[in-house]
């Protein structure tokens, strides 16, 4: 059987999960808005993880982050690092945040991940690196 479609045809699905439950659950987050006015054509999702990066708290709030800045921030490396990808359809990127309040803007090691979406249509999830 190895890695073929042949044989798998036959097998019962006993789970599946889908992007729209993803996105219901909050496990996966819209951000096709922002994404778009960045100039990605592609509905685009992240990880609840990278939501969490990009979500600054109160005290770098206080420090003048912002989730829109950060967002934005993510994808124009992610942007940039499409331009030399091989073939687009994973991208590793490593945009810089603060992460704690009065520290320095570390890299923060992500993947983005093109591909159908539940009705065969091309979208983007951004993770962190070391996500599923």
């Amino acid at each position: 059987m190895g890695n073929t479609k042949e044989g798998w045809e036959k097998m019962e699905v006993i789970h599946s999960y889908s992007r729209t439950q993803a996105l219901e659950d909050g496990v996966l987050v819209d951000i096709s808005p922002l994404a778009k006015e960045a100039g990605f054509s592609w509905p685009m999702a992240v990880t609840r993880a990278t939501w969490e990066v990009l979500d600054p708290s109160d005290e770098l709030k206080e420090e003048g982050q912002s989730w829109t800045g950060r967002a934005w921030d993510m994808l124009f490396v992610l942007r940039m690092s499409l331009g030399r990808s091989r073939d687009g359809r994973e991208v590793r990127f490593a945009p810089l945040f603060v992460r704690k309040p009065g520290g320095a803007p570390v890299p923060v090691a992500m993947r983005a991940v093109s591909g159908p979406d539940d009705d065969g249509q091309p979208c983007i999830t951004a993770m962190l690196a070391d996500e599923d």
